[in-house]
């Protein structure tokens, strides 16, 4: 590491896992405790809810999982396009993407020599100009495109893991909703608190953020479940 770089680091924020583990694990908590509320509000059996919460839980991790994968491949295959049109671009036309990197440097204040020079010097590997070109141009690097295979696992064990929670309590022999909300309510909670350290977040605000949009979601699909219910008995 050079000196310039010893007094801090930087946490990984390229990787292809956070986002869907993150999100997989707070859809799967908010919406089979939606699912499970709205189903118990309508005065179904305690194994009824059970059986809604599991097969709940599989549907969503497989939808999550198949749902990552296809942005993430999409995202992926167009970037690669995107990266073939450039690495065509520097063999055909050398000088122009030459001009084009000495101007990127000039708009940031470099002098026009020295950004020539500068420009000169980067493009002489191929691979090293085709990422200085793809990041000043798109954004990304060709060595920093997320994997699909790895956002659809994230997403799906995420997902499970978080949409067991509400179940679990019905598992243990549990007769009614509460233990199953009090469960998640603190899952969720406790997810948002671990997120803060990740985001650097206050830990309280990011739990409670949670746990208020979990019972949100669950209070109004009891209150569905119910509804329905009443009008369907």
């Amino acid at each position: 590491m050079s000196a310039a770089e010893a007094h801090h680091r930087h946490r990984d924020v390229q990787g292809g896992w956070l986002r869907p583990a993150v999100f997989g694990a707070m859809d799967g908590l908010v919406s089979n405790l939606g699912l499970i509320s709205g189903v118990a509000g309508s005065s179904a059996a305690s194994g009824t809810v059970v059986v809604a919460g599991m097969v709940g839980m599989a549907a969503g991790a497989f939808s999550m999982a198949a749902g990552e994968y296809t942005s993430v491949a999409a995202q992926r295959e167009l970037v690669l396009a995107e990266l073939a049109v450039e690495r065509r671009e520097l063999t055909r036309h050398p000088e122009a993407e030459l001009a084009e990197l000495a101007a990127v440097f000039e708009n940031r204040g470099v002098d026009p020599e020295l950004a020539r020079e500068v420009a000169g010097q980067l493009s002489r590997d191929p691979e090293q100009a085709l990422e200085i070109h793809a990041r000043e141009e798109l954004g990304v690097g060709p060595a920093d495109l997320p994997s699909p295979a790895v956002a659809a696992g994230s997403s799906f064990v995420s997902f499970a893991v978080g949409a067991v929670l509400p179940v679990l309590p019905y598992l243990l022999g549990a007769e009614s909703l509460w233990p199953a909300v009090l469960v998640s309510l603190l899952g969720l909670f406790l997810c948002g608190a671990l997120v803060a350290r990740i985001t650097a977040r206050p830990w309280w605000f990011s739990g409670t953020r949670q746990l208020a949009l979990g019972a949100a979601a669950a209070g109004l699909t009891y209150l569905l479940g119910s509804a329905f219910g009443t009008a369907v008995g």
